[in-house]
């Protein structure tokens, strides 16, 4: 299995996904600096996107990584209607630089590291939106190019126009999909895997047995 590692985290498999630190669920935090001091940030790599608030996890983490930014991978995503999933997929190329932009200011950055597609848009052909992708990376706006939850025969038709660096997919003690077809491709083509919920989604908290019951529109 192949793990994204891009340089200043060369080597290192570990990363944080900061998605959940604009959860509905979690209604306060620590200030912004704070939140990141568990980890050494020598060795991380950071994943968020703008439909994670709306837009307020990309401010977060760019107040937060203010000091470090040298040391740190961060990746974002596009891919939403005004980066609101209810409101539907939109990854059209006007879409994808309007995010950028958007994104850029919000983390107070130069460069986004690592840029993905949140979720696949059937509306836009794969090619225009690695088209778009590789526009942003020649004007140094972005460094690389990412898809999540692509099927396998998209992913072959994005990386022919542009090099995809890393795919992201759940892979975790409930599911283990990708290791049939995703990963050995993914091995093929030298794109690097992400796999998101690893643990579960809380399997290993002890909250779940064999007599739990799962409400039907539990992802």
């Amino acid at each position: 299995m192949i793990f994204w590692s891009l340089s200043p985290a060369e080597g290192c498999g570990a990363g944080f996904d900061t998605s959940p630190l604009s959860s509905a669920a979690i209604p306060s935090f620590p200030p912004a600096p704070r939140v990141f001091n568990v980890a050494p940030v020598r060795c991380s790599r950071r994943s968020h996107g703008e439909a994670y608030g709306p837009f307020t996890n990309e401010e977060l983490v760019g107040e937060a990584l203010a000091s470090v930014r040298d040391q740190v991978v961060i990746a974002t995503k596009f891919g939403f209607k005004n980066g609101i999933p209810s409101q539907g997929l939109d990854s059209t190329p006007e879409r994808i630089r309007a995010v950028a932009d958007g994104a850029l200011k919000r983390l107070n950055i130069d460069v986004i590291d690592l840029f993905y597609q949140h979720r696949v848009d059937p509306e836009v052909p794969i090619e225009d939106v690695a088209g778009a992708v590789k526009e942003l990376i020649a004007q140094g706006r972005v460094k690389h190019f990412g898809l999540s939850e692509a099927a396998i025969q998209t992913i072959r038709r994005a990386h022919a126009v542009q090099p995809v660096t890393a795919v992201q997919s759940e892979y975790s003690l409930f599911w283990r999909g990708p290791e049939a077809e995703l990963l050995p491709a993914l091995e093929e083509l030298g794109i690097g895997f992400v796999p998101f919920s690893p643990l579960g989604a809380g399997f290993l908290t002890g909250k779940i047995d064999e007599n739990t019951k799962f409400d039907p529109t539990d992802f």
